[in-house]
């Protein structure tokens, strides 16, 4: 399967396309970030959830690991502003988790992705179907991608570029 970055491109453009390549990366290096300031363990027990209006939505499993991050929230934004100036990240936002992590959603580790490598690659998909439309090749792409919290981000994503590129229209 291809990565998340080629499947982006046949949806946006390639100016766009980098700015996802900066979530890919901001997502992946959570595990770095907190290793760096001495909360590695904080990382096995939360995750960046979002990206919206410029605050970075981290979620925790339990109260005590967001105030943990809370004593290390000032290191790690200036971390993330330098690392992702292009994301625009004004401030982080902690809270509770809904539901307990589970093994299949939890933060990449180093040995299945980092922020340079990205998530390990699948075999390509086969070639688009001829005839179809473009949303029904979108849907399409997104059904294979296995990953849920990955293809949910992906279509938030989406979604946020397309409201962007609206408002600017207007």
């Amino acid at each position: 399967m291809k990565k998340a970055g080629d499947l982006l491109s046949a949806i946006i453009d390639e100016k766009m396309m980098n700015r996802a390549q900066g979530y890919s990366q901001l997502f992946y290096s959570w595990a770095q970030m907190t290793a760096k300031y001495g909360i590695a363990a904080a990382a096995d027990h939360s995750r960046i959830r979002e990206l919206t209006h410029n605050i970075l939505l981290v979620e925790a499993d339990h109260p005590g690991w967001i105030q943990i991050l809370q004593t290390k929230e000032h290191k790690l934004l200036a971390e993330l502003q330098a690392r992702f100036p292009d994301l625009e990240i004004g401030g982080i936002s902690f809270r509770l988790s809904r539901a307990p992590f589970s093994p299949g959603e939890a933060p990449v580790s180093e040995t299945s992705g980092d922020a340079l490598n990205g998530p390990p690659e699948d075999p390509p998909p086969p070639a688009p179907e001829l005839g179809k439309t473009d949303r029904e090749r979108k849907k399409a792409a997104y059904e294979k991608i296995k990953d849920r919290e990955l293809r949910e981000r992906l279509k938030s994503l989406e979604r946020s570029i397309s409201a962007k590129k609206r408002s600017e229209k207007e």
